[in-house]
């Protein structure tokens, strides 16, 4: 299985505000190794990153799901607890989620995490 890394960054909120404005007014130009993904703490990354969730990503790794009532059925959880879920590890780049045959089908991107932050202002 071939593992693939996520470098995320842990910026407090009006940090990355501030970061993304000078991003756009041409102030700052983000270098390549760069965070592409930003958490507002390490507690929303925690929430995102917890345990359960990532026994979620085992099974999808492990039991390749096709669909998401196989998911549903080998993790017991409620599908809209599930979707929730998956949309938001979507939305990080954790999965994506294929359509296929008319389902909807979970794939995990990010096998490890990096994890960057620092107390000083980047931008």
């Amino acid at each position: 299985m071939k593992t693939t890394t996520l470098l995320v960054g842990i910026m407090p909120f009006e940090q990355y505000k501030k970061r993304t404005i000078a991003i756009a007014k041409g102030e700052y130009v983000p270098k390549k190794d760069e965070p592409k993904i930003w958490f507002e703490s390490l507690k929303s990354m925690a929430q995102i990153l917890s345990s359960e969730n990532q026994e979620l990503l085992r099974v999808i790794l492990d039991k390749n799901p096709q669909s998401l009532a196989e998911l549903e059925e080998l993790t017991g959880r409620a599908k809209s607890n599930l979707s929730r879920t998956l949309k938001t590890l979507q939305r990080y780049g954790i999965i994506e989620l294929n359509k296929v045959k008319n389902m909807i089908v979970p794939k995990v991107k990010a096998t490890d995490f990096k994890v960057e932050f620092g107390l000083m202002d980047v931008a």
